[in-house]
């Protein structure tokens, strides 16, 4: 069984028979992660971007450029205009068909997908597997970087595709709501050394390590998703809410929803990073 939306990804192959479309955009979203005692430092792929990348990729730089950089948290939803103007530099037209890829794991092409979504383009992808899979494809690379004209793209922003902390308050008990953490199981449980200065989840909500829906960097098919899905309620609730550390994970959760047919998926943006911030706000430890 085929994904309900297949045109949300793109394999290495599909990519490169058509690499020359005027119309498309290939946008390198790669961020690095460092652990720190409490969660990590984020550090841009533009070096390595540089250095090597799929040929006419630009470079969309989630840590700053993509961010609002004065929340005190990382990777927080800036303004819409600032990513409208960010995505016009990087060549999106209101027409483009707009291809994001990352190095390392997938999750940083989904977060710059789910922005892109959320500010109205509803023509984007994933290179299923990232540069990785890219590479061991054995298809072209370089080094060459040749700025494109400015893009005309309009944003129609979707305001729903994001939750705040009011919002996952009040799902807290609400049937309506399923509420879904990325994060792995041990950080779920707060039996993990890692955590975000409280351990543990928001209380209610069901654990989808994001990295389960995956094999080695590539999505797993319908069946497989369907199953991991399902057995936590996701697919029969009305409505979802993923969250994870930053929200970034949380947004390869949320694909994986809209990839397979659900309609109504948000991210909460602040997750855990947030959340932690406020006692008054309802944790729960264990599986």
């Amino acid at each position: 069984m085929p994904y309900a939306h297949p045109e949300y990804l793109i394999s290495p192959a599909e990519l490169a028979a058509d690499l020359d479309n005027p119309t498309r955009r290939v946008l390198d979203a790669t961020v690095y992660l460092t652990p720190a005692s409490r969660g990590y430092r984020a550090d841009s792929g533009l070096a390595k971007f540089k250095a090597c990348h799929v040929p006419g990729a630009q470079f969309l730089d989630l840590v700053e450029a993509a961010s609002d950089t004065g929340t005190g948290l990382g990777f927080s939803l800036p303004a819409v205009s600032q990513l409208e103007s960010l995505f016009q530099s990087l060549g999106v037209d209101n027409d483009s068909e707009v291809v994001f890829y990352s190095t390392g794991h997938m999750m940083w092409a989904t977060r710059a997908w789910w922005l892109l979504r959320y500010c109205g383009h509803r023509n984007a992808k994933v290179l299923n597997g990232g540069f990785r899979a890219w590479r061991k494809g054995r298809h072209p690379t370089t080094r060459e970087v040749s700025p494109p004209p400015a893009g005309n793209f309009v944003a129609r922003p979707q305001p729903a595709l994001f939750a705040d902390k009011e919002a996952v308050l009040a799902a807290i008990g609400n049937p309506g709501v399923c509420t879904v953490n990325a994060l792995s199981p041990d950080v779920f449980s707060g039996e993990g050394r890692m955590h975000y200065g409280r351990k543990g989840h928001i209380a209610g909500s069901v654990n989808v390590f994001y990295d389960d829906l995956m094999d080695h960097g590539i999505f797993k098919e319908d069946a497989a998703l369907r199953r991991a899905l399902d057995a936590k309620g996701l697919l029969d609730a009305p409505r979802i809410i993923a969250y994870c550390g930053g929200g970034i994970s949380a947004t390869v959760d949320a694909f994986a929803c809209l990839l397979l047919g659900h309609t109504d998926v948000a991210v909460y943006d602040g997750s855990m990073a947030e959340w932690v911030r406020d006692e008054s706000l309802p944790m729960e430890t264990g599986p």
